[in-house]
């Protein structure tokens, strides 16, 4: 099988295609969660903890005083940057969120599936005489 003919099994598969998909979508995704989060949650959270940025939220190991994050990173100074852990948090916990209601919402519209129950084979003239005789031993007949 050549390398092209190969290539075009592969990308054939419906999994592939399924990924790709997905990939496109959750970038398309991504944004609006991004979106969200910068433009709606943010601002919110500012009112309830009275106008404090996060992406600002900082502090250096040199033990100087910098006013703003990046006037830190631009004198070179090892910096924590806890704020921006704390919006990754933020984003992290809204994106499941959406995701939890959207697979949810999903599972609404999803057909259910029949579970088909197998009986059980008939039990064989060895197991049955091997029945008898447990039966037997336990009765104390034997």
């Amino acid at each position: 099988m050549g390398f092209v003919s190969e290539f075009k099994e592969f990308i054939s598969k419906g999994n592939v295609l399924d990924l790709a998909v997905g990939v496109i979508i959750g970038g398309a995704f991504g944004k609006i969660v991004t979106s969200l989060t910068d433009d709606i949650v943010v601002p919110i959270l500012s009112v309830f903890t009275s106008g404090v940025n996060f992406n600002e939220k900082f502090f250096t190991l040199d033990g100087k005083h910098y006013d703003t994050l990046k006037a830190a990173q631009d004198a070179k100074a090892a910096t924590i940057a806890y704020g921006n852990f704390i919006n990754a948090l933020i984003y992290f916990v809204i994106i499941a969120f959406v995701i939890f209601w959207v697979v949810k919402l999903a599972n609404r519209f999803k057909k259910p599936t029949e579970v088909v129950v197998a009986a059980e084979p008939a039990a064989t003239k060895d197991q049955l005489l091997l029945a008898e005789i447990r039966d037997a031993l336990r009765s104390g007949r034997l």
